[in-house]
């Protein structure tokens, strides 16, 4: 039986401006038995342990997930490439008067054949399809930033259109899309 128990703390290193460490408590719990000290447990040991332990895990973890990226790589680039290819192009500009909205789109290498182009009141849908010049399997692309295979492009438009008067030409490998505004109704006010 434990008659005299103690908490004693037998060091303390406290944060210094240059330090980014916390500071530390080595706190130990000593029982006496006959003014003879029996048994000493330090706290700030087994933290340690299991922060080293966590660590540890983690380190393993990202390195585990470094090491993945890595062995995908050319998977993952061609992924984002295609995903960043289909999202920006075709590239286009919109153009506005004080009538109609003119949007012209480049299209390099596109068969008129291979050109859709869908709308409604507020927007433009253009879909091209590009052929590949080369076979994959044949050559090892460095950079690749052209489009090849389908693409599509949604335009929002800043007004409204008349879809039955819009008119489109495709030459020298631009394609034009003219859109006539909706004029707004006039209404007369009478004034009294």
């Amino acid at each position: 039986m434990v008659d005299n128990k103690k908490l004693k703390v037998n060091k303390v290193d406290l944060e210094t401006e240059t330090s980014n460490e916390p500071a530390k408590v080595e706190v130990t719990e000593s029982a006496m038995v006959n003014e003879e000290p029996v048994e000493t447990k330090s706290l700030h040991r087994e933290g340690e342990k299991r922060s080293a332990r966590s660590r540890t895990q983690a380190e393993k973890m990202f390195n585990d997930f470094i090491s993945t990226i890595r062995s995908r790589q050319e998977d993952f680039s061609k992924a984002i490439s295609e995903y960043t290819t289909t999202l920006d192009k075709p590239l286009a500009d919109v153009i506005e008067t004080d009538n109609q909205i003119i949007i012209k789109t480049d299209l390099p290498n596109v068969k008129k054949s291979e050109i859709n182009v869908n709308l409604t009141e507020n927007t433009v849908e253009i879909m091209a399809k590009f052929e590949e010049e080369y076979n994959e399997d044949e050559v090892d692309y460095i950079i690749r930033e052209r489009n090849y295979g389908e693409t599509k492009k949604i335009i929002q438009l800043p007004a409204k259109i008349k879809t039955k008067e819009v008119t489109a030409k495709f030459e020298d490998s631009i394609l034009t899309i003219n859109l006539p505004k909706v004029e707004g109704e006039k209404i007369k006010v009478d004034i009294k």
